[in-house]
């Protein structure tokens, strides 16, 4: 069972932000090869969504209301640990960060770049995609909105 919370960055505990960080260097500069700047000065603006399983962060992502990142609201940086994908957790901590921006920024209308691999899963969510495909810090993604 994933206990999912939401908390803007001067919320965080030294140890989340450790722990939140890392989950995402593991996956997006580790598992997925990709060298790039992970900490870019935009989580103090975002809101986070932060899935715990046993105390310990296996997914997250974050958030930003519209103008931020792109014109519309955006969930970004969605990742869950890979040990625990089997368990289908992406779906909830996107679930969750959905109704985020309905609460906090009474958006639902919701832009996203992303990998092109996992089209289907955001298809599911509602998610379609618009325009080409395109290069990522080397990965191929696509802009996607949800209306």
């Amino acid at each position: 069972m994933l206990n999912i919370i939401v908390k803007t960055f001067q919320e965080f505990t030294t140890q989340e932000l450790y722990d939140l960080l890392q989950l995402r260097s593991e996956v997006f500069v580790v598992e997925q090869n990709c060298v790039y700047q992970d900490i870019d000065n935009k989580d103090q603006n975002a809101l986070h969504v932060i899935g715990f399983k046993d105390n310990k962060v296996v997914a997250y992502t974050r958030l930003f209301k519209p103008g931020d990142y792109f014109e519309l609201a955006s969930i970004g940086r969605v990742v869950v640990a890979k040990n625990e994908r089997h368990h289908k957790y992406g779906y909830d901590i996107m679930k969750a960060s959905i109704d985020a921006i309905k609460t906090y920024y009474n958006e639902t209308k919701i832009k996203i770049s992303a990998q092109c691999y996992l089209k289907s899963f955001y298809n599911n969510l509602g998610f379609f995609e618009v325009g080409e495909q395109y290069l990522e810090d080397g990965i191929p993604h696509v802009a996607m909105i949800k209306n």
